[in-house]
């Protein structure tokens, strides 16, 4: 029995290939198990290892699943329109149609490698219309609710994608895909309303098993706050009243306001700017155009423009100058901000670039310098004390605010699904009738960004130009499309029924396999794509579509693999344009799937990064050669006269126990050791394994090896995988015959002993009485205590 790597494993990829051995049966077939992998945009430099890690992963706990019964739902499909498919197009010059469709058949053929239990009869392409068509009427739901509208809106402008982008989409002031500088610009936009969901958002939080970091990152990015909208009054230029109202969660400090900041863009400036101040504002506003809103919050010199005028703070009754400042951004609380030097260091630097005065008003966490409110804890007694007087007083009123924006949805790009949406002069906007869904993205030669704010199919005349559903006039279709994250906001919906024609979605199978049991893929898309796909499905729950609101009740966060930079000289994520991306095809050909499968897990703990080293793969190889080569022995199997040793016995539960214990902790990587422990003690013992024992171990083996294990399950045991069952341990065979026993006086420790386990009493106590002879001479024992394989506890007087 010569392994042969690349026979062996083209044999059993081609078997299950042709004969699938888990894919999902009907709804109700008894207890499920869906397991999703955050699927792939199809790049054209396909897979490399560090894909693999959350694909392996995955597949390590469906295949647990399989073995114990379970009906199994474990899909793979294609996230394929946006930029990223988009900008791989341009760069290689061939329309996106073409890159997109060759791209799928690289990575396809890789995932076969994988040897995962994919499900290919589920298979999903967000470019295929009779996917999209139903992302579109998702789409057309949410615009119905309300939650949809159209703005002309200063948005993120990548100036390298030429397309709008949402602010999760903006790193340091640059484009998350490209890494371009992102400047302000006024374009008409369609923008979902996902803060109405806010509150919803952050409350599901707390019913997840997500990991921690995750839930933090989300609400964070939704920034609950309770504060209070505080009046300020003031004089404009005409002479007329003019209120500004501040939004603030430490009221506590309004003794302490020297200065108010608005946000260059709100629409009070112009009515408070003095004419000798109006140009230097204006210029200032300019400035500000350029800056993304993370650059402007992040502002380290602080600049601002005085406007020329003064607000009243309504608890001192001071006169305070009235500045605009690029770190206050229109769309969060009120755009109006208080000035407190003495108590925020952001207001501290501009208070000392600006000269403008500090007042004390908290010492030792009381407040001081506050009127009647001096002396009171600052942040207990005393806020609540100003709130009520504030409130009481008709000064302002209590508020909560949040940091998520509002989602602006519409790409001025063309590979991406049709906004199905009609512009008619008479009617306003019209949703395109249901029954005429997909709206179909044309195919078109001249395909790249316009970069005029309008998309390029606003240019197809024949397409663009149609009649009113409503009143049968010309109109004309909506030219923006949607962005990448659409398709991905309910792909797990459409794997259970991606045949439908006449639904989105079977509603019993929504029922049967939703929410999603285990989600697994990269902490990157924390804020993007989970909050997206969150506040989806939490529409759709509300309107009645659906009957759960969270869609992945587990998710686990593989880290990255990391290799080092001969560009750079660092250990950093793997990129092409790094050149230090290591092949999954190269290491599949020179030690096959699964020792890579297996390195891949034995790397580290798979929620952390890890580096790559080409050396750690051989001793993998090593240990996969020292379990082919003990199993290859005939005379390892006992025969049907033969009994297994009961000491081999014991060290294989011990096996099936440790294994067990540490994949429901999540750490295969230790999981794997569990085998490679074995295997040295099975070899240096020269034991000889039951057909029973053996069985097991090459099912717990198949996890993370299935080509091996399915091999030599044929060829030693006559045996398939898919009749197998998943191996659990027997508690008698995992602990010692020999046993501590606690030995107590009084309930106080005096010592301990050996024994065997399950003695009765009355043997425990002859054991124990001479080691306890000290404690017990000349007394009198009145009761003994006895907990089975535990303690001897003797009371005395």
């Amino acid at each position: 029995m010569n392994y042969c790597i690349e026979k062996i494993e083209k044999k059993w990829q081609k078997r299950w290939k042709e004969n699938p051995p888990a894919s999902a049966k009907p709804a109700h077939s008894g207890k499920k198990f869906y397991c999703l992998d955050m699927f792939p945009y199809p790049s054209g430099s396909g897979l490399h290892v560090g894909h693999w890690r959350g694909y392996v992963l995955s597949d390590i706990y469906t295949r647990i699943k399989w073995l114990e019964g379970y009906n199994i739902l474990h899909p793979m499909g294609w996230d394929a329109f946006g930029l990223p498919a988009e900008n791989d197009a341009i760069k290689k010059g061939i329309h996106p149609t073409i890159s997109t469709a060759t791209n799928i058949a690289t990575f396809k053929e890789q995932l076969h490698e994988i040897a995962a239990l994919y499900d290919w009869s589920k298979e999903i392409n967000t470019t295929d219309p009779e996917y999209y068509k139903w992302t579109q009427w998702i789409f057309l739901q949410l615009f119905k609710a309300g939650l949809a509208y159209e703005d002309n809106a200063p948005i993120n402008w990548c100036s390298s994608c030429l397309t709008g982008l949402a602010n999760e989409e903006v790193i340091d002031g640059t484009c998350e895909r490209c890494g371009a500088a992102v400047v302000q610009k006024t374009i008409r936009q369609w923008i979902l309303k996902i803060t109405a969901y806010a509150e919803k958002l952050l409350a599901g939080l707390d019913k997840l098993e997500w990991p921690e970091k995750v839930k933090v990152m989300q609400r964070n990015w939704i920034g609950k706050s309770e504060g209070v909208n505080i009046i300020f009054p003031t004089k404009d230029i005409y002479g007329t009243t003019q209120d500004l109202i501040a939004y603030t969660t430490l009221p506590e400090t309004i003794y302490g306001v020297t200065f108010i900041v608005i946000a260059p863009e709100h629409h009070v400036v112009d009515a408070l700017v003095t004419p000798e101040n109006r140009d230097a504002v204006a210029t200032y506003r300019t400035y500000v155009t350029t800056m993304s809103p993370l650059e402007r919050m992040a502002d380290k010199e602080k600049s601002g423009v005085f406007t020329g005028s003064y607000a009243i703070n309504p608890l001192t009754n001071e006169k305070v100058p009235v500045y605009i400042a690029s770190y206050v951004v229109a769309d969060y609380g009120t755009g109006i901000v208080m000035g407190v030097p003495s108590d925020c260091e952001r207001d501290a630097e501009f208070a000392q670039k600006y000269a403008l005065p500090f007042k004390d008003i908290i010492a030792n966490e009381k407040l001081i310098n506050s009127g009647i409110f001096n002396d009171l804890d600052a942040h207990t007694t005393g806020k609540n004390a100003i709130i009520d007087f504030i409130i009481s007083s008709g000064f302002g009123t209590k508020k909560t605010e949040y940091k998520l924006r509002d989602w602006v949805f519409s790409r001025q790009r063309y590979w991406g699904e049709p906004i199905p949406l009609i512009h008619c002069t008479e009617c306003g906007v019209v949703p395109v009738p249901e029954d005429q869904l997909p709206v179909q993205l044309p195919d078109i030669e001249s395909y790249q960004p316009t970069g005029t704010g309008e998309s390029p199919l606003a240019g197809i005349s024949e397409w663009v130009n149609v009649a009113c559903p409503q009143c049968g006039k010309n109109a004309q279709r909506e030219t923006n499309t949607m962005p990448q994250w659409a398709g991905s906001c309910w792909y797990f919906l459409r794997y259970p029924n991606r045949h439908l024609h006449d639904k989105p979605w079977d509603p019993a199978d929504m029922q049967y396999w939703l929410p999603v049991d285990l989600y697994v893929g990269g902490v990157e898309h924390a804020i993007l794509h989970l909050l997206y796909a969150r506040f989806w499905t939490k529409v759709l729950y509300d309107l009645g579509h659906l009957p759960f609101d969270e869609p992945f009740t587990h998710l686990f966060n593989q880290g990255m693999i990391l290799k080092y930079s001969e560009k750079s000289g660092l250990v950093e994520k793997m990129s092409k344009s790094k050149g230090n991306v290591v092949s999954p095809n190269d290491m599949v050909a020179q030690y096959g799937s699964d020792v890579l499968r297996m390195y891949i897990l034995f790397m580290g703990p798979p929620e952390l990064d890890c580096e790559w080293q080409d050396s750690g793969i051989e001793g993998v190889k090593r240990f996969a050669q020292r379990m082919y080569d003990f199993f290859a022995k005939q005379d390892r199997i006992l025969s049907s006269d033969e009994h297994e040793d009961i000491t081999v016995t014991r060290r294989v539960h011990k096996l099936l126990h440790n294994f067990q214990e540490r994949i429901d902790w999540f750490k295969p990587n230790t999981a794997l050791s569990a085998c490679m422990e074995w295997i040295n003690d099975a070899t240096h013992n020269n034991m000889r394994l039951s057909r029973d024992s053996a069985e097991k171990i090459l099912t717990v083996y198949s996890v993370m090896a299935p080509h091996m294990a399915s091999e030599l399950l044929e060829n030693l045991l006559q045996k398939n995988l898919h009749d197998c069952s998943w191996p659990r341990y027997n508690p008698e065979y995992i602990y010692s015959d020999e046993i501590d026993i606690i030995i107590q006086i009084n309930g106080k420790l005096r010592g301990n002993m050996k024994a065997k386990r399950s003695l009765e009493q009355s043997k425990i106590e002859l054991l124990a009485q001479p080691i306890a002879a000290r404690w017990l001479d000349n007394k009198t024992i009145v009761k003994i205590i006895f907990v089975q394989d535990r303690l001897i506890n003797f009371v005395i007087k």
